[in-house]
């Protein structure tokens, strides 16, 4: 499935009317951009999740962010209003908007997009980020109203999920539905084709209302294997291409740009297993673990030592330090061996990690040579996504999540006990009444001090608790070829591949 993008590249100028090749290294300033990432999309719906923090490429919100993460009017022909006390959200639409298939965006649309999420037969994994909302009505074809069971701070934020069009959907099983895999969007690209384990053929939509795109489109290659997708870099297939930080070197004719974000790796410790269901063998790791070590020798200095899911960044991060514990006191006393036991039980627990992801397995034995100074035997094994996700329930697992945005968003699922067990978010069954009440003050309180109280005990409580031990925040590192003009980073959340990477803004991308 690993092919070369060429015989891509030239059909798609075939679709846009574009005479210039697209190869990579043309020097035609409207070519198509090959940009290769190491995720995939299991969908290309906003109502199952893709791309809700917008930047979809092929979607609109009715609000965008710009290059520092402010929010934006997009399909929205301005920031929507908010009512004096936070309940009702009026949005007015843009006019003369349509989408890829000529048909004018309405209010219909967005009502049907949000009513989607909402609805319980619809598989969507935001319907609980938006379970304050109680209604979505268009009192006009140009405006809707949102109406909120609480003043929810940060649901404008959320108006970056991407819209669709009512028609091509209504009255379809949407979990099924083939819109899924070609769909029709507002947004700069439409999709031409789409190989799973390949590629993503995006042609520009030159009516888009933002103005016609600066080239005639993008490819994305899905390579999982890092070694494999900077082989492939260093052969001159792609114009940009996402890097673990050590496999970003020495591509002559490209520029590395190492892009700021809020997303950590850390070890989710399960709370079913007996040893990492131990408290004090959870703080011991915690403290064991030599985070800069971490940044300096895995990540190649490319971020910072992680304590907590909060960023440094955010007005709502609380500084927490792991404090030592004696495991002698805790009955967990050393053998022969070096490796303690408690009760016949030794300390020894299996920690996976995504084979293909070089950086996530360096830091699996990193947190393994770690632990065994402390007595505690760590087994990393290196294994498929298929094969991790029904074992995360009683086995440890390098992860990574983490928002630049609201601190709502990611912790609420990833740490309340009410999703314990539920897929990727809180995998590990942990729970905690403290935590579940401090998140649920946070996204019920619309006060800026209230909601930074109860962040505060969140992160408090759950450095006592020790359910994940945090390890590094990450910079998102690129190599982007030096003839590409109009590359912005910004910040990043965890979730970039497609949507919200250092292509947010490929539309305005040319070639010097």
């Amino acid at each position: 499935m690993l092919r070369l993008l060429g015989t891509a590249a030239v059909a798609l100028l075939a679709l846009t009317a574009c005479s210039a090749p697209a190869t990579p290294g043309s020097t035609s300033a409207g070519g198509a951009i090959v940009v290769a990432t190491s995720g995939e999309p299991d969908t290309l719906n906003p109502i199952l999740g893709y791309g809700s923090d917008g930047a979809a490429l092929i979607f609109d919100g009715l609000v965008a962010r710009d290059a520092e993460n402010n929010l934006i009017p997009a399909l929205a022909a301005e920031l929507p209003a908010v009512s004096a006390d936070g309940r009702t959200v009026t949005a007015k639409l843009r006019t003369g908007v349509t989408f890829h298939d000529g048909g004018p965006l309405t209010a219909d649309d967005v009502v049907f997009t949000y009513t989607s999420v909402l609805d319980p037969a619809v598989d969507s994994t935001l319907r609980s980020d938006l379970d304050m909302l109680t209604g979505v009505t268009a009192t006009d074809p140009s405006t809707v109203v949102f109406t909120l069971k609480y003043a929810y701070a940060p649901f404008l934020q959320r108006l970056t999920l991407g819209i669709v069009p009512a028609k091509a959907l209504s009255g379809q099983d949407v979990n099924k539905s083939g819109f899924n895999q070609k769909p029709v969007g507002t947004g700069p690209y439409q999709v031409t084709s789409w190989t799973p384990g390949d590629r993503l053929v995006l042609a520009a939509n030159d009516t888009w209302w933002g103005g016609k795109p600066a080239n005639s489109g993008v490819i994305v290659a899905f390579v999982a294997d890092d070694n494999v997708r900077a082989q492939r870099a260093r052969s001159g297939e792609f114009d940009a291409v996402e890097l673990a930080p050590k496999l970003a070197t020495g591509f002559a004719g490209f520029t590395v740009h190492k892009v700021p974000t809020a997303d950590y790796r850390g070890v989710m410790l399960p709370m079913n297993d007996p040893v990492t269901g131990d408290v004090t063998i959870r703080k011991a790791l915690n403290a064991a673990v030599d985070r800069q070590a971490m940044v300096t020798g895995v990540l190649a200095g490319a971020g910072e030592p992680a304590y907590g899911p909060v960023p440094p960044t955010s007005p709502f991060h609380v500084a927490t330090q792991p404090a030592p514990v004696n495991l002698d006191e805790a009955g967990w006393v050393a053998g022969a061996d070096g490796i303690r036991a408690k009760n016949g039980q030794r300390a020894e627990f299996t920690l996976m990690y995504p084979a293909t992801d070089s950086l996530r397995k360096e830091l699996a034995l990193a947190v393994t040579a770690d632990a065994k100074k402390a007595g505690i035997e760590v087994k990393p094994e290196g294994l498929t996504w298929d094969a991790i996700e029904p074992r995360m329930k009683n086995d440890a697992l390098i992860m990574g999540w983490g928002t630049p945005y609201d601190p709502d968003f990611v912790s609420y699922k990833l740490f309340g006990g009410q999703f314990a067990g539920q897929g990727f978010f809180n995998p590990g069954s942990y729970r905690s009444e403290v935590v579940d009440k401090a998140l649920q003050a946070g996204r019920d309180n619309a006060d800026p001090a209230e909601r930074k109280t109860a962040y505060a005990t969140f992160q408090q409580q759950l450095a006592a608790d020790a359910p994940w031990v945090f390890l590094t925040y990450l910079q998102h590192t690129y190599a982007v070829r030096d003839d590409l003009a109009g590359v912005t980073p910004r910040v990043e959340a965890h979730e970039h591949d497609v949507a919200n990477s250092l292509w947010w803004n490929v539309h305005t991308w040319t070639r010097k």
